[in-house]
């Protein structure tokens, strides 16, 4: 296009119609610096205010404009004059700004437009850092006619984004301050059957449910309330995760408009690599709610080989012991220098919010992770999780081998490696080398295993060794979140997608976030049933509790469990029962899952004499031989060891008795009654006397405190007259 250096070189315009606005206009650059050309127009002085209307009626983002800045002068005032000098001068500025009184905190609701522009303060809610503004100069040379200035014609903020009306996805639409009163909960629960794919009248009739708690019923109330609805779903169509072609500057514009989701932020540079670390408002309080004296665990094995960086999961156990995510950090460092940096600022962030707050235990899943962050940030425990060692090995066995007698022997076999560990007498390499020896025709799996595992597998019984297992349980839950995580992101992605970060940050915050969000809420308030069922049902552990202990029948070395689907007369068979490394004929079992039949067929299997205890209970056990090897006999040393280890196992007992009953009344009646004294006053400022006050006083405390009640009631007396 063409740059003009004078207003005179400017056609004059004249658009049909009582309103027109800047689409009705051809627009011309003009320099107006050495470096900078505005886009302009001339219009007849006297339809300046048929423009506005024109501006101000725009469907896509409807507003008014306020005058920002003016000036004017008389006639005759200048002796010497451009032609772009002006007689009037006003720059209007779109009501959505230029202020922005929601940033740092909440988004704030959109409205039409802003009441009472000279006055801000009158509105404040409605001040969201718009940029769009142009100026209208009455010309000094040309009287008639008026120079239009259209310096930002998007309505976005400072950071590029849509920041009101029908395209601005923090935006509830026009008359929003005679919209119901919807709480933080309700938009939630909205936007989260929403994501899910719920159709959109049965996302209107739970919403208006929800509203007209608040609200009662009323016509006018389900009107709007549909509006939002409509509005809503239009957002979130419209909603993609590609802000920009280039995938890092999209993600740097992710990152700014969610700065409350962001605990963590570091672009790649030639030293740094990137890290970015994700938890919303909602994963905060859950973090603190689960996490607080209780189990963290990790799933930092999601995305190795499909994404362009892999994705590290921080997990809480809810009170039906399902995962739960409350961080996403996504980085393909795991040095210690790195971790301890999202680390740090993720504790930081949490104790802000509760300084009291203290992690339990945490659970790894990867040998190679850094434990040194862990211990100095965290302050806990350190247990080791086998999901995911046990999930490959049955994975590759399934695949690589056709034979099911074989598959069952080799994941015996491999079961042998670990059980070993803790034995003085056997070798776990030696077992593993007899294995390859045994299984020498099995080509393509024993070299599978020289070339991926040998090279690793001390690390990994290093760690299974040094550090205390986790359960099954938490094995299974750990899964659970694995797997679902892995149906929800993979469902319906491209080979594109997968290496772009956007997508993935897209598909957690919106998708995967709300799933998890309706499943506890469900759970929790007793809403959508079908969800719930689906919830309380979603890992093996609880499955498997559904089971009967009758429908598992032993004959030899294997197990049956009559199936609970079918008409109750065919079996599901398990190879190697009692054992961690057991194989199930099942459909979900031979994908590589830890099936629940294998955990029912434990579990029944334990109350046997013959049975043998499992991995996590052995290395319990083992921890607790190391206690008592520590002092010296007879000692000091040994008191204050068995005075720590009888608080644990009271502890413990509390805490089984607290998980396995179904009323805890019952529990706490039998809690010793603690009294404690009452707090005296505080006196702030005043120099204390020395004197110590008890909740049973002598007689001197006695007098002390009359006088001092004396005192009081003349006081009183004083004041009343009386």
């Amino acid at each position: 296009m063409e740059i003009k250096t004078s207003v005179s070189d400017i056609p004059l315009q004249n658009p049909p119609g009582e309103e027109f606005s800047a689409a009705d206009l051809t627009w011309t650059k003009l320099a107006t610096s050495e470096d900078h050309a505005d886009d302009v127009a001339l219009i007849p002085y006297g339809r300046v205010e048929a423009f506005i209307s024109g501006e101000c009626n725009n469907p896509e983002f409807p507003t008014r404009f306020h005058i920002e800045r003016g000036r004017k002068r008389e006639r005759g005032s200048l002796k010497e004059y451009k032609s772009d000098d002006f007689l009037l001068y006003r720059m209007y500025w779109c009501s959505f700004g230029p202020e922005n009184y929601g940033e740092g905190g909440s988004p704030l609701p959109s409205r039409r437009y802003r009441l009472n522009t000279r006055n801000r303060a009158a509105r404040p809610q409605s001040m969201r850092g718009c940029t769009c503004h142009f100026t209208v100069k009455r010309l000094y040379a040309r009287p008639s006619v008026a120079l239009i200035i259209y310096h930002e014609r998007r309505h976005v903020n400072k950071c590029g984004f849509v920041c009101h009306g029908p395209l601005d996805r923090d935006a509830i639409g026009p008359g929003a301050k005679k919209l119901p009163y919807v709480c933080s909960e309700i938009q939630q629960q909205t936007m989260s059957l929403m994501y899910l794919g719920i159709p959109e009248e049965n996302v209107l009739q739970t919403h208006i449910e929800g509203i007209q708690r608040y609200c009662g019923l009323d016509e006018r109330v389900d009107l709007l309330a549909s509006q939002y609805v409509q509005k809503l779903g239009m957002i979130i169509k419209r909603s993609t995760h590609e802000l920009d072609l280039d995938d890092q500057a999209s993600i740097r514009m992710w990152v700014e408009r969610n700065k409350k989701s962001v605990f963590f932020y570091q672009d790649s540079a030639e030293s740094d690599p990137f890290i970015l670390g994700i938890q919303t408002e909602w994963q905060l309080q859950q973090m603190i709610r689960f996490g607080h004296q209780s189990l963290l665990a990790c799933d930092s094995s999601f995305g190795i080989s499909k994404l362009k960086y892999p994705l590290y999961t921080l997990l809480v156990f809810d009170s039906r012991n399902h995962a739960l995510p409350v961080a996403w950090i996504i980085s393909r460092s795991i040095s210690k220098h790195d971790v301890i940096k999202w680390m740090k600022a993720l504790v930081d962030r949490v104790q802000a919010s509760d300084a009291s707050w203290r992690a339990g235990s945490f659970i790894i899943d990867d040998p190679a992770s850094e434990l040194d962050p862990i211990r100095e940030l965290f302050a806990c425990p350190i247990l080791f999780s086998l999901w995911r060692i046990r999930r490959s090995w049955l994975k590759n066995i399934l695949k690589r081998c056709v034979n099911r007698e074989v598959q069952c022997e080799i994941f015996r076999r491999l079961g042998e490696v670990i059980y070993c560990i803790w034995s003085e007498k056997a070798d776990p390499m030696a077992i593993l080398e007899e294995m390859f020896q045994d299984f020498v025709d099995q080509t393509v799996l024993m070299q599978y295993f020289k070339s991926f595992w040998v090279p690793k597998i001390g690390m990994w019984l290093e760690s299974i060794k040094s550090l205390p297992l986790s359960s099954q349980e938490s094995c299974g839950a750990i899964e659970g979140y694995h797997l679902k995580l892995k149906l929800k992101t993979y469902n319906d992605s491209s080979l594109n997608s997968l290496q772009r970060v956007d997508w993935l940050v897209h598909k957690l915050t919106t998708e995967l976030h709300s799933s998890f969000w309706l499943d506890l809420y469900s759970d929790e308030s007793g809403s959508f049933p079908e969800v719930k069922e689906g919830y309380v049902n979603s890992t093996s552990w609880s499955r498997a509790l559904n089971i009967p202990n009758r429908s598992v029948v032993f004959e030899g070395d294997i197990a049956k469990v009559l199936s609970q689907k079918d008409d109750g007369t065919s079996y599901h068979t398990i190879w190697n029962p009692g054992s961690e490394f057991s194989i199930c004929d099942c459909k979900w079992a031979l994908q590589g899952n830890l099936c629940k039949h294998v955990i029912k067929v434990n579990m029944v299997f334990q109350e046997k004499k013959e049975a043998s205890s499992s991995l996590s209970y052995q290395s319990f056990q083992r921890v607790i031989d190391e206690i008592l090897k520590k002092p010296a006999d007879n000692s000091v040393s040994l008191d204050l060891a068995m005075a720590w280890v009888a608080q644990v196992q009271e502890k413990v007992v509390r805490m089984t008795e607290f998980a396995t009953s179904g009323d805890v009344a019952s529990v706490a009646d039998g809690l010793l009654m603690k009294w404690v004294g009452k707090k005296g006053r505080s006196f702030v400022g005043k120099p204390s006397d020395g004197a110590i006050f008890l909740p049973s006083m002598g007689s001197a405390q006695r007098g002390v405190g009359s006088k001092k009640k004396n005192r009081k009631r003349r006081r009183i007396t004083c004041l009343t007259g009386v």
